[in-house]
């Protein structure tokens, strides 16, 4: 099957080419693909041909969004409606990546794929906004909501704790945000079962399974890699008394993958997911 990944040279995106081995996956860079384009997009579309896209490119810097939310609403928004429009052109199924930042965190139960979304921040709105205008332009639209991803390679949260932590610094992180640490490893695997299985359109939510705070997973971080170093846990508000002045986050937007579970599509608890990762990368690096 011909299928097209935007954002092709991201953590997401590498995975997606590990796990469609099977099949005739395209990768794109935004260089190669702008999504904000629709020229590019296009051109895309008419050279590669694909039978499904999997939209991962997006501007995923929550700070740089709440600058700037017209470079958020021009790729998140903007840039989804053009991938598509040019789906529905030339009659390909898109899966489009979301986000658990569209939730504005009220819940104290795993949000579920029919819950209001309300984002509380440039971003979660950008996602959101696109997935509605994804949905509108093209009906067979599947959107795959999922949440604080890391993968191999990526410039992520589990990459930067283990750097702070091999360095020296004084480490401290929020018990007050709560929600599921995902592997891209397995959310490409689960996407991989969505394409395969002819899941009908609508939204899924893939995350790994169970709940954590951004100190619990550095903790977890911290175990698996060995290192010994003090790890302080604080709130948002102490951070911001002492000057953090980032985006406003969804204290919990923990996802209940439901749909995914029904079509028998199962992802493993995050503490096994981030395990595996630890594994991979030893394997890789014993050559």
């Amino acid at each position: 099957m011909r299928i097209l990944i935007t954002g092709g040279h991201g953590q997401l995106g590498q995975s997606l080419v590990r796990a469609l081995s099977a099949h005739d996956a395209s990768a794109l860079s935004h260089a190669e693909l702008d999504v904000a384009d629709a020229r590019s997009v296009d051109r895309a579309f008419g050279d590669h041909r694909p039978r499904v896209a999997v939209h991962t490119a997006a501007l995923t810097d929550t700070a740089r969004c709440e600058r700037e939310p017209d470079a958020a609403r021009a790729i998140n928004a903007a840039g989804t409606e053009n991938v598509a429009r040019a789906c529905a052109r030339s009659g390909a199924r898109l899966i489009a990546i979301s986000t658990n930042e569209v939730f504005d965190g009220q819940k104290r139960a795993p949000y579920a794929e029919s819950d209001v979304a309300r984002a509380v921040n440039a971003y979660g709105q950008s996602k959101l906004e696109g997935e509605r205008l994804a949905s509108a332009a093209c009906p067979d639209t599947l959107i795959a909501r999922t949440s604080w991803l890391y993968g191999d390679g990526g410039n992520n949260f589990v990459e930067k704790v283990r750097a702070a932590a091999q360095s020296g610094r004084k480490l401290s992180f929020v018990t007050d945000e709560i929600a599921s640490p995902t592997a891209t490893a397995d959310l490409a695997q689960a996407i991989r079962a969505l394409i395969e299985r002819s899941a009908p359109p609508g939204i899924y939510h893939l995350a790994n399974e169970g709940a954590a705070s951004r100190y619990d997973w550095a903790r977890e971080i911290l175990r698996l890699t060995g290192l010994d170093v003090p790890i302080e846990a604080v709130t948002t508000e102490q951070l911001r008394a002492g000057g953090y002045a980032g985006p406003p986050k969804p204290a919990y937007s923990v996802l209940a993958n439901a749909r995914a579970r029904a079509l028998g599509i199962a992802l493993a608890p995050w503490r096994d997911a981030l395990a595996a990762y630890f594994e991979r990368a030893r394997v890789a690096a014993d050559g």
